[in-house]
C-alpha cells in the first residue's frame, strides 16, 4: 500500500495557524531559462518576491488597453457573463475573468513576449495562463482586498502543486497611495502562512467579492510585516508589477475620485499543472482556474497595439 506523500503546505485543515518556510525554490533554472529581465532585477525577484518595472509600456499601448477594459466592463453581454464580478453590495463591476480569451487584445497582452519571457525565465519551464482578469477600482466605491497569498488559495481551492506560479499586473492608470494600490509584503513568499477555517464549497461565488477563508490570522501577518514591512506599488499608467505567487499582498479601498484599472495575468509552469482540490473540494471554473483547456504560450513580438 502507497502512503500519500504529505502535504508541505496544509492549510485550512484541523490544525492551527502556522508559519512554513518555503519549500520550493523562487527563481527555478538559475533564471536562464529565458531572456526578460536583467540579472539585477532576477536578483531582486529573489529576495523580494515582486518585480516594479516602471512605464514598461509605452502611452499609447495603456491608453490602447484601458480603452479595452472600459468597454468590457460596459457592454451589456460581457456583464451578464459568468466572467463579470461584481462588488460586495453594488452592481459596479469589479473584475472580468478570462479576459485572455473574452478580448483578442489582452490575448496578445497575455502572450507579450516582454512579458512572457519574463515568466518563463523566472519560472524556468514554458508557461500557460492560469487565471486572467481586468481590475476595476472605481473612484469612491472601490472596496479593499485583505491580505492574501494566492498561492494558498491556489493550493486548496485549485489542487496547484508547487510554488511555481507568477502574477503580472499591467497598471492601465496611475497607482497612486491614496487610490488602493497593490500592496506587498517583502520577503513574505519565503514563508507559507497556514490558514484557519473550514473552506464551504463554491467558496469562489463569495470569495472574488470579498474573501473570508484563506486569509492569514493577525499574529502571523504581523510577524511577516515586521521582517519585511510593507510596500505600495504606486506608478505611472504603463507601469507592470510582477510577484510571486506566495507573496503576501492586498489593497485598500479607493474613496478617492480617481479610478485605478490593472489587467492581470497569472503565468503558471507547464510543469506545475493543477491536480484535485483539496478536502473533496468541487474544482472551481475554468474560468478561475485552468485545467483542461491550456497550451504553452507562444511569446509574440511586440506589435503596435489600437483600441
Amino acid at each position: 500500500m502507497i502512503t500519500p506523500a504529505k502535504d508541505i503546505y496544509a492549510s485550512r485543515s484541523d490544525r492551527g495557524a502556522a508559519i512554513i518556510a518555503r519549500q520550493d525554490p523562487v527563481i527555478h533554472g538559475d533564471g536562464k531559462y529565458a531572456a526578460g529581465a536583467s540579472s539585477e532585477q532576477i536578483a531582486d525577484f529573489d529576495r523580494d518576491g515582486f518585480l516594479f518595472l516602471p512605464e514598461f509600456f509605452s502611452e499609447q499601448e495603456t491608453a490602447a488597453l484601458l480603452r479595452e477594459v472600459e468597454r468590457m466592463s460596459t457592454d451589456p453581454a460581457i456583464r451578464q457573463r459568468e466572467e463579470a464580478i461584481r462588488e460586495p453590495g453594488s452592481d459596479v463591476v469589479r473584475s472580468v475573468f478570462k479576459v485572455h480569451e473574452i478580448s483578442p487584445i489582452l490575448g496578445r497582452l497575455a502572450s507579450d513576449a516582454r512579458l512572457a519571457d519574463i515568466a518563463r525565465q523566472i519560472l524556468g519551464s514554458e508557461v500557460y495562463i492560469h487565471q486572467s482578469r481586468a481590475n476595476l477600482k472605481p473612484g469612491f466605491k472601490g472596496k479593499e482586498f485583505y491580505w492574501h497569498s494566492d498561492f494558498e488559495t491556489w493550493h486548496v481551492e485549485d489542487g496547484m502543486p508547487a510554488m511555481r506560479a507568477i502574477s503580472c499586473s499591467v497598471l492601465l492608470t496611475d497607482n497612486r497611495p491614496e487610490n488602493g494600490p497593490l500592496m506587498v509584503v517583502p520577503g513574505s513568499h519565503r514563508q507559507f502562512i497556514s490558514c484557519i477555517g473550514e473552506t464551504p464549497d463554491d467558496h469562489y461565488k463569495d470569495s472574488l467579492r470579498k474573501q473570508e477563508y484563506g486569509v492569514p490570522d493577525p499574529v502571523s501577518l504581523q510577524l511577516l510585516v515586521e521582517q519585511g514591512g510593507i510596500r505600495s506599488i504606486t506608478g505611472k499608467a504603463g507601469s507592470v508589477v510582477f510577484f510571486d505567487c506566495n507573496t503576501m499582498h492586498g489593497s485598500n479601498g479607493n474613496i478617492t475620485p480617481w479610478p485605478r484599472a490593472n489587467v492581470f495575468m497569472v503565468y503558471n509552469s507547464m510543469e506545475n499543472t493543477l491536480g484535485a482540490p483539496k478536502f473533496g473540494l468541487t474544482p472551481r471554473p475554468e474560468f478561475i482556474a485552468t485545467r483542461k483547456k491550456f497550451e504553452a504560450i507562444k511569446p509574440l513580438a511586440p506589435t503596435r497595439m489600437r483600441g
